[in-house]
């Protein structure tokens, strides 16, 4: 399977939370195809940083904003979109508890409000979804077609929710007006511009192994995640943005493994003396995490490419740099 390249030269597209880790990756891929990229971010979790080498590039504007009120007044947004990239999120664990209103919010009434100017603009409109909308599975791996294990009230619920609320708007402007929509499922990933103390595992383990602090890993650290490379999701997302399908398809990796094999190999990478010390779980904590490919194969020819140890190294090199 082939899909050929349907954004590019001449295209505008619309990135919300485009200074955020992974769709600051995202917007570089777009700047590259030579596409002009309006990014949208008001910085809650993204940052300017991510996007400072493109800030005087002539096809690449920089608005800040916050989509859940609306798009604003500004003359990069006044023109017709023929691409509009939903990415605002925040979405690490720590983000729940201290953001739950402002997560709610952007999975529901931005979403809402991007469709709308979708189907205004005729554009082509892409959701990034998560693998956290099969919740604490009982598939595995999991597929397309799993309808999730929520809960609805626990406090990860503010993030899986909105974005299963944020789905199913997708799907009803796709089948009421008619909108050319796509949803991608994101799993675990991981690479340079993720923020230090974000709360997820990957960021954390290589923070606290370069500082030579224990390594934090939850409950017995037998839990695990399939790790992407930041390059190969959005090689993923750029075939299903150029695809006709609608989705939701699973886009991430296979490599399956426990936190406390990846604390193990971050230490390792890292030349650390950290130990593995294991803390309390937190609640609603999924137990296995693994997609099916089998979808992103078919349709769009998806095929993964950068392994653990060579992502983890660049990750983990862009820290150190970062450090100082």
């Amino acid at each position: 399977m082939k899909v050929e390249q349907r954004f590019g030269p001449g295209h505008r597209v619309l990135v919300t939370g485009g200074a955020g880790f992974v769709p600051s990756h995202l917007v570089d891929a777009l700047i590259e195809r030579g596409c002009t990229v309006v990014a949208l971010d008001n910085f809650v979790t993204g940052s300017k940083e991510n996007v400072a080498h493109l800030l005087d590039t002539p096809t690449f504007t920089l608005v800040e904003a916050d989509v859940s009120d609306g798009l604003p007044a500004h003359p990069a947004l006044a023109e017709r979109f023929d691409a509009i990239l939903h990415m605002a999120s925040p979405a690490s664990p720590t983000d729940f508890e201290k953001l739950p209103v402002e997560i709610l919010r952007v999975g529901s009434v931005a979403t809402l409000h991007l469709l709308e100017r979708a189907a205004a603009d005729g554009a082509r409109f892409l959701l990034a979804s998560t693998s956290e909308a099969y919740g604490d599975p009982k598939e595995h791996p999991q597929r397309e077609t799993y309808w999730g294990n929520v809960n609805p009230i626990g406090v990860r619920s503010v993030y899986d929710e909105a974005k299963r609320f944020s789905e199913a708007a997708t799907m009803a402007y796709r089948r009421s007006r008619g909108l050319d929509t796509a949803i991608v499922r994101i799993f675990n990933t991981y690479g340079p511009r993720m923020r230090p103390d974000d709360g997820r595992a990957i960021p954390t383990f290589i923070s606290q192994a370069l500082r030579g602090e224990p390594i934090t890993v939850h409950g017995t650290g037998n839990q695990t995640r399939s790790i992407c490379y930041v390059a190969d999701l959005v090689r993923g997302i750029l075939l299903l943005l150029d695809s006709t399908e609608s989705g939701p398809v699973n886009c991430g990796t296979e490599h399956e493994m426990s936190m406390r094999e990846l604390a193990e190999a971050i230490v390792s990478l890292c030349e650390s003396k950290s130990e593995v010390a294991y803390v309390t779980r937190g609640a609603d904590d999924p137990e296995m995490r693994r997609p099916d490919l089998t979808l992103a194969r078919t349709v769009l020819g998806y095929e993964p490419t950068v392994t653990p140890e060579v992502g983890l190294r660049r990750t983990i090199e862009h820290f150190r740099e970062q450090a100082g």
